[in-house]
This record gives structure tokens, sequence and C-alpha cells, in this order.
């Protein structure tokens, strides 16, 4: 199999030009010939390089407003040919096609289009298709062709030229082969997921998912499993697109927890509001009339679980909270900005995480989740719907208060990030009792009211959490048990989506104890 490739002619077409002149040079300065497209060519020919048009190579003009510029033999049969076939050889010279030994590549920028919200037509015309043609010719062909698709390769193939005398390793085609593959794959995925949204196609007969890679991890949610962070290029405000200010790299339990927690305290608009987040649940979530104050509510919620959390914060973070934040070990912090008296707090705690995006994710727009299952995996559209208190159903003999009303929503909106089975306990605007991942709802309930009695008495308040609260459940009660078992805590008022064949007996049971209870007609599993 043939190793070393000298490169003697190279294809260049781009619509990203970053570090295009300086590669163009480098090449030039080897002796390779260059042939180009379009602006492309426009620009290396202004900058005084040599460069031949592609409608040279071809004998065709660019045509249809350049939709038909590189689909030819003479371009496709310089990247397919195989160099020791002779009947290759012998076609090659009958049809006078010459060698293209290098390909330099990159795509319409479809996503970035989307991504700005761009009217169909517009799409539509940004979808590349000599691109990718060319890509997969020259990627099957790897053999014989060098194909880059990325600026962030340039480096990489002068040097390799540079220590081979102007040729490349088949290794080192191999792995620009592998990019390529997955680069135009990516587009692919990308073109036909907007397409399904285009038409509103929720299950369209083939589903593929792709990212670009943004981080090797360490290892995974175990030291023995490998792992990796990609990102998508959906661009929604998080941790793909958050600055690190300081700390050692995220670990994948770290972003995983970090999305979480950014993604809980998002749905909270109204006032300075903190979620503390442990392995993907809510340990803690606060509202208040200041970001310190929002903080240590949540803190006090459950103080044990906090150590060693995310805390993520839905304003800047300012100098006070970060003054109670450094008071525990911490291990992420995100926030939509931070202050320059903030970022000075945390430089004395180095393995402290300070992550900065320039604004929260929108709650009410999601994307699609999926799962991987044996054989396969489950989509779906992420869990985006909210409830208002003119969705609110009263089913009791005792209408909520307004402040217990305020306390419902708040406890179902933190339900909705809580691992099924789930139990929120809130009062006043923050959680007091959190149940989460149980088998049982009963033992969820009971769980979060033991955790909201256990923190009154490390506070040193007297009576439980509890007493006062208003209780959020994920789904409905199936027997009265679970809500008997909220009230024996000390709940006054309940949220919950209602649909139980046993409804008139919990509503019963609820009126019995003198409960509040309204039904929102929505669950909020989350698995």
């Amino acid at each position: 199999m043939t190793n070393l490739v000298p490169i003697g002619r190279a294809l260049i077409s781009v619509s990203d030009k970053s570090g295009l002149l300086d590669l163009a040079r480098a090449l030039h300065a080897q002796g390779v010939e260059l042939i180009s497209t379009g602006g492309t060519s426009g620009m290396l020919r202004t900058a005084g390089l040599p460069v031949r048009d592609v409608s040279d190579v071809t004998g065709y003009p660019e045509m249809m407003d350049g939709r038909v510029k590189t689909l030819h033999p003479a371009v496709h049969g310089g990247l397919l040919a195989l160099r020791d076939d002779d009947e290759h050889l012998v076609a090659m010279a009958a049809h006078g096609i010459e060698p293209i030994d290098l390909l330099i590549v990159n795509l319409y920028p479809f996503e970035e289009t989307v991504a700005k919200g761009a009217d169909h037509a517009t799409c539509i015309e940004n979808i590349d298709i000599g691109g990718p043609a060319m890509i997969r010719a020259a990627s099957k062909n790897h053999r014989f062709v060098a194909v880059v698709t990325d600026p962030a390769d340039y480096a990489g193939l002068l040097d390799q030229m540079k220590a081979h005398d102007g040729a490349t390793t088949l290794a080192f085609r191999q792995k620009l082969a592998l990019t390529a593959y997955s680069r135009t794959a990516a587009y692919d995925t990308a073109v036909s997921t907007w397409l399904a949204g285009e038409i509103k196609e929720p299950a369209p007969r083939y589903r593929s998912f792709a990212g670009k890679l943004a981080q090797t991890l360490r290892y995974g949610e175990n030291p023995h499993q490998k792992a990796a962070f990609y990102t998508d290029g959906s661009r929604r405000e998080g941790v793909a697109t958050a600055r690190q200010w300081q700390g050692k790299e995220l670990s994948y339990n770290n972003i995983n927890d970090t999305d979480a927690a950014f993604e809980l305290v998002a749905e909270f608009t109204q006032g300075p509001a903190c979620a503390i987040i442990k392995h993907a649940n809510p340990c803690g979530v606060g509202q208040a009339g200041s970001l310190k104050d929002a903080y240590l509510r949540a803190y006090h919620c459950d103080q044990t679980s906090a150590f060693g959390g995310i805390v993520a914060l839905n304003q800047p973070l300012d100098a006070e909270t970060a003054e109670e934040i450094v008071k525990i070990f911490t291990e992420v912090v995100i926030a939509p900005g931070a202050s320059d008296e903030a970022k000075a707090i945390f430089a004395a705690k180095k393995n402290l995480r300070l992550l900065t995006t320039a604004a929260l994710p929108d709650p009410k727009k999601g994307n699609l989740a999926f799962r991987q299952v044996a054989g396969g995996f489950l989509v779906q559209d992420s869990d985006v719907d909210s409830i208002t208190v003119a969705d609110l159903k009263v089913v009791t003999k005792r209408a909520p208060t307004t402040a217990e009303l305020a306390d419902l929503l708040f406890a179902w909106k933190v339900a909705k990030h809580v691992k099924s089975n789930a139990i929120v306990y809130v009062k006043d605007g923050a959680t007091v009792g959190v149940g989460a991942g149980q088998m049982s709802r009963v033992d969820s309930t009971r769980i979060a009211a033991r955790k909201a009695e256990d923190m009154a008495q490390a506070l040193g308040l007297p009576g439980p959490l509890t007493k006062g609260s208003v209780v959020a459940s994920d789904a409905f009660f199936p027997f009265p048990d679970g809500l008997l078992t909220a009230a024996e805590a000390g709940a006054v008022a309940v949220i919950q989506p209602g649909g139980s064949m046993n409804d008139q007996a919990v509503i019963d049971a609820a009126d019995a104890a003198g409960l509040a209870m309204v039904f929102t007609g929505q669950r909020h599993f989350r698995h």
C-alpha cells in the first residue's frame, strides 16, 4: 500500500477563509499548483498567488449561481483515480484528467445560517452540494489524496509536508478522511433535522445526531469509562457556550450537572434565583430579593448535599454572593456574567470552576432529547411546557391563597427538573425538602420530609421546615397515602397533574385534611 504521497496539485474551495492565505502561500512555496473556485480564487489572485480556475480545468463556466462548478469528471476523476491502477491511468490520459493530490474544502455555512433564523429560501441556498461530493470522493481515495475540511488542520498539513519533503503519510491521510466523513455526516444531519422541523415531521424514517468535539474528557461517569464532550451547533446558552474563567477542566459529571442546574434556574425570571445541584438533582432552589439571599435559601434546604455541588444563578454573580459561595467547597458556579470583584474572590479558590454565559437558556425553547437503549435510541421533544395560574384547576373545597399559589408554581417548576418519582416541598419561595428518584412516590414524600426535619435541627429551628409548606408531585398520587404523608409533614397545599383512577379518593383525603389542591393536567416525568 502506498504510504508517502507527494502533493503536486491542490484544489481549494472554502467558505471559511480564516488562515487561507498563509496556507496557500506555504503550498505555493513548496511548488504546489493551486486550483480554485469563485470567491476563493479571487482572494488568492488578489493576494498575488498564481491560481488556476476550476472552469479552466473542466472547460465549463460556473453556472446556475454557482450551483454547478465542480461536478465534472475532470474534478472527480482527478480525486478518485487510483494511481496504481493501469486502467485508471489510461482513462485519465485519454480524457485529459490530471490528478488532484490535496483537497481543501469547507462547506457553505448551513448550520450558522439556520442558527441566525434565516428564511427557508436562504437556508436552501446554503446547502452545499459540490463540497460534500468532492470531500467524499477524496476521502474514499485517501490512499492517494489528502482532504482537509477544517482550518484547524492547516498547521498539521504543513508540518506533514515539511517533515516528509512535500508529501503526506497514509496515517495522516486516514485521520483527515475520518474527520472529513464525520463532517459531511454532521452536515447532512443538520440539513435533515432542519427539514424535519420545517415540515413538522416528528418521526422521520431515519434520524441521526451529530456533534463537534469540544473537549476530550479525562473519563466518563466513572474512571474506567472513556468520554468526550461534543457541541451540536444549536448555540443554546449553557455549558457549551460558556466561558470558563478558572479551575481545572470540567469532568463528564460536572458538565452533566452544570447543564441540569442552569436549565433549572432559567425557569425563574422574576427576581434573583439560585439552584444547587448534586448528581443531576436539585438539593436546593431559592428565590429572593438579592442573589445572596437566593443562594442562602437554596443552601439551607440541604446543606449536607450542597457540599461539592453545582451552583447556578439567574443573574450575574456579584461579590456579596461570591463571598457566601466560597464558604464551602463548590465544584462549579455558572451564571450569566460575573463582576470583576466576584472573579477576584473566586480566584483564591483554584479548584472552583467559574463559568459565565451571555444569557440564560430560553426554558420555552427546547431541543430534541435522545437516550440510547440496546439496539437503538429513544427520541423526544425536550420538556418545555409550563403552567400558569390560569391553567390550574382547584379540585378541593379550599382554594389556595395567593401566597400558596406562588409557592405551588415555584414547586412545580422545580419538580420538572427532579428525577422521578419527584416530590418537592416549598415555602416562601424556596425549597425546604426534595425527594428524588424513588420507586415509590410515598418514599419520595417521606425522604423529602425527613431531610427537611434534619435540616431544621441543623439550623436550630423549631419544627420541620415543611410546616406550612406546599408540595408538588411530578405525577399523580395513585392513592391517598402519599398526599397524607405530605400533610403529616405539615404541607397545606398540593399541586399535581391529576388523572388517576383514584383522584376522587385523593381529593376526599385532601378535603378531610384541610388541604388546598390544584390539578395541572400535565405531568413531568424525568428519568
